[in-house]
């Protein structure tokens, strides 16, 4: 854990269930499970469309992975940080909010819940929809391509980064803001690349569909894009933030007491002194955005 880190994590609330190994497994299982359906709606969508002969078309098929995102953000961001992508863990991890070490494991369990969405597809539909692969636009080259993926991958961890901060003008509601420009990329940019955003999206149904060709491009891209953006949050913010900290590692509220990786005791619940209770949740919710 790099210095900056360590020093974070010792103000942030939820780091000590964080270090805890023994969850990792719930985890890891959110992350898998949460690319599945991001893919599933993705690359479904696509797929839904080719059988249905074009019912679904390009505004749900873009709007639906958006809201997916919001959904699980929601749902899952407490147990794991809700990254879905293997671009957003590495970002995380660059800026200082992620321990690198467990960056491999978030990696894979991305990519196997999208390739499971992918064989799920192709068991239902076959081929349909080419399971929903993500390539080039007619007449957009390779480099063209990589070049869109790059600006909004950049945009979407920029979108990431500055609500995981704990913004008082977004706060809990950074899923919105993340959903949101989601489906924004993909209304104006999904024709020219498949506005992906996502290596695990782009990955999963290639490998089940054995098309690589392209898949450079939507590895490169994001991964480019967003450590872009992780140089932009150092300029705009300087040391990462305690409340980004747990936006990407998860809190795992309700989970047993651990000590910390590096021997410091617990800090989840703070001695509040004698005769003092920690606030409700909501209560802290409600004093924090009155200060």
């Amino acid at each position: 854990m790099s210095p900056v880190m360590s020093t974070s994590a010792r103000a942030a609330p939820g780091a000590a269930a964080f270090a805890d190994a023994r969850l990792e497994w719930r985890r890891l299982l959110a992350e898998a499970g949460g690319t599945f359906l991001l893919v599933l709606a993705a690359a479904g969508a696509v797929v839904i469309n080719a059988v249905s002969h074009g019912q679904v078309g390009r505004a749900a098929s873009v709007t639906a992975p958006g809201l997916t995102v919001l959904a699980l953000i929601y749902t899952i961001g407490e147990i794991s940080g809700a990254h879905l992508n293997p671009a957003v863990t590495i970002a995380f991890a660059a800026r200082g909010h992620f321990p690198w070490r467990r960056v491999p494991g978030y990696l894979a369990a991305q990519l196997a819940g999208a390739a499971a969405a992918a064989g799920l597809l192709r068991g239902l539909f076959g081929d349909a929809g080419e399971l929903g692969t993500t390539t080039p636009g007619r007449g957009i080259t390779s480099a063209t391509a990589l070049i869109i993926e790059i600006v909004l991958t950049f945009g979407l961890v920029t979108v990431i980064l500055g609500t995981a901060s704990g913004a008082r003008n977004v706060g809990h509601n950074a899923a919105i803001a993340v959903g949101g420009y989601v489906v924004l990329a993909g209304l104006w940019a999904s024709p020219a690349s498949g506005a992906s955003m996502n290596p695990a999206r782009s990955l999963g149904p290639a490998l089940v569909a054995g098309e690589l060709g392209s898949s450079w491009i939507y590895i490169a891209g994001p991964l480019l894009g967003g450590l872009v953006a992780v140089a932009l949050a150092w300029a705009l913010r300087g040391p990462p933030s305690p409340a980004a900290d747990l936006a990407a590692q998860g809190t795992n509220r309700g989970a047993p007491a651990a000590g910390r990786d590096d021997g410091q005791p617990a800090q989840d619940k703070p001695d509040l002194g004698p005769g003092r209770h920690r606030p409700s949740p909501l209560t802290e919710r409600f004093l924090g955005r009155c200060a």
